[in-house]
């Protein structure tokens, strides 16, 4: 209940609620992110922060792919995980591993917590061979160039929509 002697609050402008339907928010100026709302995915504040101050030689790669697995899924949402931007829906599956400078590498894997498939393993199609296995649920994408992962972009996507489906 509001005291008659206060002022009343102002409704907040539409400028402050983000953008409207079919607007494409910007990262930073001329750098369009995937667009949010129904049907697309969600962006982090943290994660743009992140890769803005974000120093490695691979970082327009870095960018690609996370381009990449936001488009692959409305449900999917990406935050600061492990040091790292990482990806998920209900639980997390994909981190980027940002240590080596001469590639880029995504770690898949079945969220943080140790499930059933750390003993029995996960079984997914990987006709490109992009899947380098660290574990039985774990596995690891690796790639070098921005003509690598578009030669790739099409099984990568694959692959991480099967991934989801397992989790």
């Amino acid at each position: 209940m509001r005291r008659t002697d206060e002022k009343p609050r102002k409704p907040r402008s539409r400028a402050q609620k983000g953008p409207s339907a079919g607007e494409v928010p910007q990262e930073a100026p001329g750098k369009p992110v995937a667009p949010r709302g129904p049907g697309s995915s969600q962006t982090h504040p943290a994660v743009i922060a992140f890769l803005r101050e974000l120093d490695h030689p691979l970082k327009q790669e870095i960018e690609a792919i996370r381009r990449i697995i936001l488009a692959v899924s409305p449900e999917i949402r990406e935050e600061i995980k492990w040091n790292a931007p990482s990806y998920r829906t209900t639980e997390h599956f994909a981190t980027f591993n940002l240590r080596t400078k001469d590639r880029v590498r995504l770690i898949l894997h079945m969220g943080a917590k140790v499930k059933g498939t750390a003993t029995k393993g996960v079984e997914i199609e990987d006709p490109a061979g992009l899947l380098e296995w660290l574990a039985k649920d774990r596995c690891l994408v690796t790639f070098g160039d921005e003509e690598e992962i578009q030669q790739k972009r099409a099984a990568l996507e694959t692959i991480l929509r099967a991934w989801i489906r397992l989790m």
